[in-house]
């Protein structure tokens, strides 16, 4: 358990205890009880709000009943001191040798340093990239991917048992669009002249070797065959190879899904089917007309036709959607409620992510989840905002052949994976990013990338000194460590903190912020040693301090690898 849990059980105890006495009446709720550090470090290390979030509900005020609190939590083992602050917050104040044994536990624990069973083994299935088989990936596609892919690793962390789901859009005109450009490839690739690529075709030249394929598969025998012969053979070949060209891609990430699930198979199961028969069964569907749509001027021509339409305003929605169209096919909305149905019958939780253009759609598919699943199963949409690619501040040029847009497997390589993620993760997923090619290899403090990874390399390199110098961490003397170097310590016990809170919120950024304050925090301790020698890591002469201080970096190492490891981003041992 982290300290932070740790202490909350010992919160929850005293809190017991005051039951007991009749001092507090029983069954209050608790959910909102935290454990946190306080927002100024001179206030102590630990903060509760116990007494702030349960005063009115014991019919008393919040100083008061942090008094009653206090005296419990100044008995615990390493404590030094508890005071009440504010409107009744309450701060305490722990000794040293509690920071010595978290040094102690870190070094113990390594790799599992962090990781907890909060998720309790509940089922998450995370549904991400989801791009449209059209093309190859390109930098649109690659936030998405990585804070998805970075999300489902912190909920491993954290305990969940995760599903890592890719949906892919093989049914439906764009399908269509593709397989008539690669037939026009295919034609390239046995000799014909094409000409301009036509309006309404994919120009790429992505296609070009998926038409030399096909022109290697069927020779000339579909040129002049009537389209509805080769479009069906065409869809399913081209769609396959896209997908390998995407799976591809996102290895050049590190990203592996454990599902791809088909539109086109889904419809062919008839699962839209009994999805809309399970709503009507609920009484959720009815036969009606909208309003006229917004996006129709009301001076132009419009006639309400009549549709199948779910009551999604009773969960929440602005409008009652319709899941057909009016010549009977399914709508984006009938085809997408049935594959959330699909994965909430192996799922305790859904998250989807989404780019934002897809902001109109969130009401509906949540109302949809909560009206197939009787609220048993949730479903929360994070939407990511679009990439700037810039060079040196100037927007980026696209790319003729891609089809007018960047790759990621073009950025990657340029790059390289490390940077790619972790500048992904840099801001929240629903503000703008810039990424920018010349300010991402920069050697600066303004880069994240290079600032938190410069502290591990520096770590590495010293460790590699000491060893040269017979220095070994094992069984160092930590006692020698003084509360400057302690208070690394206590910045690395939030870890395990920022970890599960990370994963509860869906919001795999916290680990970037998180560690660059960690990097920051040893960078700073260690540019001390520049202007007083005493206080350099490795100091001639003093084999025991420079041993203690060999585990304090040891320790900050473990837990930088630790939170680069869940972003997906190998640890430097050395920048070039």
């Amino acid at each position: 358990m982290s300290i932070f849990a740790t202490f909350t059980d010992h919160v929850n105890r005293a809190l017991d205890q005051l039951v007991e006495q009749g001092d507090l009446p029983p069954g209050l709720a608790r959910t909102a009880v935290t454990v946190e550090p306080p927002r100024d470090v001179t206030h102590g290390d630990l903060s509760t709000n116990a007494a702030m979030v349960l005063a009115k509900a014991a019919a008393t005020n919040p100083r008061a009943l942090a008094g009653l609190l206090v005296p419990k939590l100044e008995a615990l083992p390493g404590v030094a001191e508890v005071s009440v602050a504010g409107p009744g917050f309450i701060n305490l104040r722990l000794e040293s040798g509690v920071w010595r044994e978290e040094l102690v536990r870190i070094a113990a624990e390594g790799q599992r340093y962090g990781l907890s069973n909060a998720g309790k083994g509940e089922r998450v299935n995370v549904e991400y990239v989801s791009a449209n088989p059209t093309g190859p990936m390109h930098m649109g596609h690659c936030r998405g991917a990585v804070v998805g892919d970075a999300l489902a690793s912190l909920l491993e962390a954290a305990g969940f048992a995760v599903t890592r789901e890719y949906y892919v859009n093989d049914a439906g005109s764009q399908v269509d669009t593709l397989a008539r450009s690669a037939h026009l490839r295919y034609r390239e690739a046995l000799g014909e002249d094409i000409g301009e690529i036509p309006e309404g075709l994919y120009p790429g030249d992505y296609l070009k070797p998926v038409g030399a394929l096909l022109a290697a598969e069927y020779g000339s025998s579909m040129v002049a065959a009537p389209e509805a012969e080769w479009l069906p053979a065409f869809k399913q070949k081209t769609v396959a190879a896209m997908m390998d060209l995407i799976r591809h891609d996102l290895g050049l990430l590190g990203i592996v899904h454990d599902k791809f699930s088909s539109e086109a198979e889904l419809q062919a199961s008839g699962a839209p089917e009994r999805t809309l028969e399970t709503l009507r069964a609920k009484g959720l569907v009815y036969e009606g007309t909208r309003e006229r749509p917004k996006s129709i001027d009301e001076h132009d021509p419009w006639e309400p036709v009549e549709l199948t339409l779910f009551r999604s305003t009773q969960f929440g929605d602005d409008e009652d959607r319709p899941m057909k169209k009016a010549d009977g096919s399914w709508t984006y909305f009938g085809a997408d409620a049935a594959y959330h149905l699909q994965k909430a019958e192996s799922a305790d939780h859904l998250v989807n992510i989404w780019g934002a253009d897809h902001s109109g759609t969130v009401k509906r598919i949540k109302a949809a989840v909560q009206a197939l699943t009787d609220g048993k199963v949730d479903l929360d949409v994070k939407l990511v905002q679009m990439v700037q690619l810039l060079r040196a501040g100037e927007p980026v040029k696209m790319s003729k052949r891609a089809g007018n847009f960047v790759t990621l497997a073009d950025v990657v390589r340029e790059v390289g994976k490390d940077v790619a993620r972790f500048i992904m993760l840099t801001k929240r997923a629903d503000t703008p990013l810039d990424f920018d090619f010349a300010k991402v290899v920069e050697a600066s403090k303004d880069n994240p990338v290079f600032y938190v990874q410069y502290a591990h390399a520096r770590i590495a390199s010293l460790k590699r000194k000491a060893a040269e110098a017979g220095i070994d961490s094992a069984g160092a003397d930590i006692g020698l460590l003084d509360d400057e170097e302690l208070g690394l310590v206590r910045l690395a016990s939030h870890y395990p903190r920022v970890v599960e809170s990370a994963a509860v919120a869906h919001e795999p950024h916290r680990i970037a912020f998180y560690l660059y304050e960690l990097a920051a925090a040893f960078h700073a301790l260690w540019n001390r040693g520049n202007d007083d020698p005493g206080r350099r890591f490795l100091i001639d002469g003093e084999p025991g301090l420079s041993a203690a201080r060999l585990a304090l970096a040891g320790a900050i190492a473990q837990v930088i690898g630790n939170g680069l490891g869940l972003m997906g981003v190998e640890a430097a041992e050395e920048m070039r």
